[in-house]
């Protein structure tokens, strides 16, 4: 009972925290400039979030398509959604309270739609059937061929690297600047021994995660991929990888490592035991992307024709060009039977890399695997010019007797499109290496590819000798 003069003491208040808020999405609402029957949604939080586990059927999209999966980083909350047809328009909905902050009474986010258009696109019908070195190479990778072909000495493709291995953000951020996406997106297997990364870590790495390039081929870009392939110097730094997670002992630099390409070519060694292992781990990582139908332009083993004596005898710049030409050759052709013949990928696109050096020129054949194991030809191009790199494109034609396609593979400042074609120089693609300042941030240009200006990559993009995604024709089924 109460006493004489005394209150029920009032029930105590607990003030709710507000919940995360959307800073942007990407595509942004009422976005109409898009392309593809899939896409995936990004969304950007102005804190870490979590989703409870069901997310995927609680997150809806209107009309004929699907959400075909959810993914959460940090920040991040990334929706693929498949399905998508031309001329329609969509709403993407996040029911309020399924993006969570991690703060106790904290409320969830409010509801958020994003609402978008797909362009109508038309299919591509190949003109001339042409042959990639795999037989048996997919209907989608015989299109990109066939594709290129057809530009060749006509249209050059735009392309960039992104700076995350597997993440589209040096695409996103050239659209931001210049309004039209790349045509081609670059990716790299660079951290192959750390996927997936453990998720206690602060960074994520994870190749299983295929999100980008399923967005760059939904919406008719191309997928490229390459590999700066990590090797241990000894046994003991490979059983550290593995047991422990502690890859201190790996390099893919020369003067990094001094793993032996020669041993490792040697069945029965640990270095051969080593490569193995790594090519059937990022076979599944290619099978993760030939199962969605997406072909891949596949640049492995880069930069080994040419550099061989860059740095004085075998001081080639990376492991598998330091004892000359033949182990080399014999690793590309192993790659080649491992990956086409064993593990069954028909969905490459096998492009041989040369390095630029100066006089290097009559070393390329001496290094070269081979017709029947490589589909185009590319060269690696850092230069303090623009001009249409005529020396560098007359050695890869050489090569083949012009047999084969060619392509800038890497590329600092870019090449202009009008002087490549008025001297000849029929490059496929350019492939510009993802630029950041000097506090990591993306950038248009640095110092050293200072030429790579806003107007120059708004002339370049805009040029009518280049193809940018936006350009691209569907090259699926």
């Amino acid at each position: 009972m109460l006493l004489a003069g005394c209150q029920e003491p009032a029930e105590p208040v607990v003030e709710k925290i507000p919940g995360p808020k959307l800073v942007s999405s990407v595509p942004s609402d009422g976005e109409q400039d898009l392309y593809g029957s899939a896409l995936t949604v990004k969304m950007t939080f102005d804190q870490s979030i979590k989703c409870p586990s069901d997310k995927k059927q609680l997150i809806s999209i209107d009309g004929s398509a699907e959400v075909a999966g959810v993914n959460t980083y940090d920040r991040e909350l990334e929706v693929d959604v498949e399905g998508l047809e031309g001329g329609k328009t969509y709403t993407l909905t996040v029911p309020a309270g399924v993006v969570q902050g991690y703060r106790l009474n904290q409320n969830g986010a409010d509801e958020i739609r994003v609402t978008f258009s797909m362009k109508e696109t038309g299919s591509y019908v190949p003109s001339v059937e042409k042959s990639l070195a795999n037989p048996n190479a997919s209907k989608e990778a015989r299109n990109v061929y066939n594709f290129l072909f057809e530009q060749s000495g006509k249209k050059t493709l735009s392309g960039v690297q992104s700076s995350h291995s597997h993440k589209n953000d040096f695409v996103d951020f050239i659209y931001q600047k210049v309004g039209k996406h790349p045509a081609l997106a670059g990716y790299d297997f660079l951290f192959l021994q750390y996927s997936p990364t453990p998720a206690d870590w602060g960074w994520v790495q994870n190749y299983n995660d295929i999100s980008a390039p399923k967005e760059q081929w939904a919406a008719n870009g191309l997928v490229s991929y390459m590999w700066h392939w990590n090797v241990p110097n000894s046994k003991t730094d490979w059983d550290n990888g593995v047991n422990n997670y502690n890859f201190d002992g790996y390099a893919f630099y020369c003067d990094k490592t001094s793993f032996d390409i020669r041993e490792a070519l040697k069945p029965g060694t640990w270095q051969n035991d080593f490569i193995m292992k790594d090519i059937e781990e990022v076979a599944g990582y290619l099978q993760l992307l030939e199962d969605r139908n997406i072909p891949v332009i596949w640049r492995p083993l880069h930069e080994a024709a040419g550099n061989y004596d860059l740095y004085g005898p075998n001081g080639a710049w990376f492991w598998w060009g330091r004892h000359g030409a033949e182990p080399c050759k014999q690793l590309w052709r192993l790659l080649y039977d491992q990956l086409v013949n064993v593990y069954g990928l028909d969905n490459l696109i096998w492009v041989w890399t040369v390095d630029v050096t100066r006089g290097a020129e009559d070393q390329y054949l001496d290094w070269y695997p081979g017709d029947e194991y490589v589909d185009i030809l590319g060269v690696d191009i850092y230069a303090p010019d623009t001009e249409a790199k005529t020396r560098q494109y007359q050695a890869l034609v050489d090569m083949t007797k012009g047999e084969k396609l060619v392509a800038i593979s890497e590329c600092g400042n870019i090449p202009d499109p009008a002087k490549c074609m008025e001297a000849g120089n029929r490059w496929s693609w350019f492939m510009v290496w993802c630029t950041t300042d000097s506090n990591g941030n993306l950038a248009l240009n640095t110092p050293d590819w200072s030429h790579n200006t806003l107007d120059h990559w708004k002339n370049v993009m805009g040029s009518p000798y280049v193809l940018n995604r936006e350009d691209m024709p569907s090259l699926k089924r």
